[in-house]
């Protein structure tokens, strides 16, 4: 029987699209293909017969494809804690690094899409994530999802299918060349390293600098 690795090199990795190989990928031998790995904070566009995956607690990923060409990606972010109150200051342009961020994950992916021929029309949207997971005043998950809705919403792309909040952390693998997604919800027991690990993603993205914005073309 062929190990991991000799299968894996049976299998030439497809072409990445520039400016992601830097995003690690794997042979999945139980869905036969190469699987990226997204991380928090990144995103991956591929326009090949590839996979994507990453682990969700109370983080976001949107999940774009356009199948008319069959190019599509995924992204995974968390908006930072917000201090102040209502959803107008969380959704307000002028609030900071918060929205931005948010915006800056989904402008990012979008925009990379269409630089490859997608077309807004007919981009199809798929939504996870948005656990109860973090032990916060204000509810993370519950106010990722908002944004990310209200995002879409105002830009225009309808979702087609999400599987958001709820108290578990899930993995996601998302096939963008047909729309498949698999999502599996893990055991409550993985919540606390989960949650530990989106912990310290925000306090380091605290320390970060505020990047400029780009717009959608």
């Amino acid at each position: 029987m062929l190990s991991q690795f000799n299968r894996a090199a049976t299998h030439d990795r497809p072409k990445v699209v520039p400016g992601f190989e830097a995003i690690g990928s794997n042979w999945d031998n139980r869905l036969g293909c190469w699987m990226a790995k997204i991380l928090p904070g990144e995103f991956y566009i591929t326009a090949a017969d590839e996979g994507i995956t990453t682990v969700l607690g109370s983080c976001i990923s949107a999940c774009i494809r356009d199948p008319a060409i069959r190019v599509g990606g995924m992204n995974h972010f968390m908006l930072p804690e917000d201090t102040t109150q209502g959803k107008s200051a969380w959704l307000d342009a002028n609030a900071g690094l918060a929205t931005r961020y948010g915006s800056f994950a989904m402008e990012s992916l979008i925009n990379g899409l269409l630089k490859l021929g997608a077309r807004r029309e007919r981009l199809e949207v798929k939504l996870f994530g948005g656990g109860h997971v973090l032990k916060a005043a204000i509810e993370v998950g519950d106010r990722n999802i908002e944004f990310a809705r209200q995002w879409l919403r105002t830009e225009g792309f309808r979702v087609v299918a999400e599987d958001v909040g709820s108290d578990v952390p899930r993995r996601v693998v998302y096939m963008p060349s047909t729309g498949k997604v698999q999502v599996k919800h893990l055991r409550s027991t993985e919540s606390g390293d989960i949650a530990r690990r989106e912990q310290q993603h925000l306090q380091s993205f605290a320390k970060q600098p505020v990047t400029s914005d780009i717009e959608l073309f």
